[in-house]
């Protein structure tokens, strides 16, 4: 017999990312949720929350409960409303287990539509050891009370839309020239990040801050839409309470196409997130 729909034991705590991204256990392995329109940017839905959303799927899906590694293949524009998740276990072990998902959602006929496919393994990042040896260094930048965000310009900050209001995002202004007509070329931008309502990160706020800033394209000096064709999170650690430090670079644009590396730091000076993505950007 088919399952009892419940709502998901990845489900966690009260803030509006939680709600948003929470979905529904229909049967096994098939979740509903309403893609909110409180995470979109224009009219098409993050792809950092989207993940959040596939990402909670498969934590309750899977026997291990944190994202180690994610890629996402974003398919088709989501756009806020109905949706169904259907994921897959491929493989079960004891310190990793792999499965996969696919979002869907309907278009004017009634028929599916498949807008995102994702590749994920989850483990338990408690279990981890504690021994670090790198020789990455935290990005140096103004702390929050000397960075600027949507709120402090004239008017809202080209190309944010509602997202901005769910974020606590400080950017650092020598990576906003873009918003001032003289963008650097340098494909750099770095910025304080939170959830706006207070809510500490977690491994799962951590697909979403990977995706969450405005795009290198803009400091390269380009405007517009930049969607994303393929992203890759890998969570390196359970962050610490506090505001995040996220720095995102873009090294080569060739071909109509650029990637964005993302580095997250949390207030203890840890790295516990890092991130590819290839982007389609307008050119002319």
């Amino acid at each position: 017999m088919p399952e009892a729909a419940s709502v998901t034991r990845a489900t966690v705590g009260d803030s509006e990312f939680d709600r948003d991204t929470a979905v529904t256990r229909r049967a096994p392995g098939v979740y509903d949720i309403d893609l909110s329109a409180g995470w979109t940017i224009i009219s098409a839905v993050n792809g950092g929350y989207l993940l959040a959303v596939l990402g909670r799927a498969l934590a309750d899906a899977l026997p291990h409960a944190d994202p180690f590694t994610i890629s996402a293949h974003y398919l088709t524009a989501s756009q806020p409303g109905p949706a169904v998740v259907r994921t897959e276990t491929v493989r079960t072990g004891r310190t990793l287990s792999t499965g996969q998902a696919s979002l869907f959602q309907y278009d004017d006929q009634g028929a599916e539509v498949e807008r995102i496919r994702v590749l994920a393994s989850y483990g338990d990042l408690d279990a981890l050891p504690d021994d670090v040896r790198t020789t990455a260094k935290p990005p140096a930048f103004p702390p929050v009370d000397q960075c600027f965000g949507p709120e402090d310009g004239p008017a809202p900050v080209d190309g944010s839309s509602a997202i901005a209001d769910r974020l606590m995002l400080k950017l650092d202004p020598s990576t906003l020239g873009w918003a001032l007509g003289a963008p650097s070329g340098r494909g750099e931008m770095r910025a304080w990040f939170g959830l706006a309502d207070g809510r500490d990160p977690d491994p799962l706020s951590l697909l979403l801050a990977v995706d969450a800033l405005p795009p290198t394209a803009f400091e390269i000096g380009l405007r517009g839409w930049v969607p994303t064709v393929e992203l890759t999170v890998h969570v390196r650690c359970r962050p610490a309470p506090g505001p995040l430090r996220v720095s995102i670079t873009t090294r080569n644009l060739a071909g109509g196409f650029l990637e964005e590396d993302a580095e997250v730091w949390d207030s203890a000076d840890r790295l516990v997130a890092q991130s590819r993505q290839l982007a389609r950007v307008r050119l002319g």
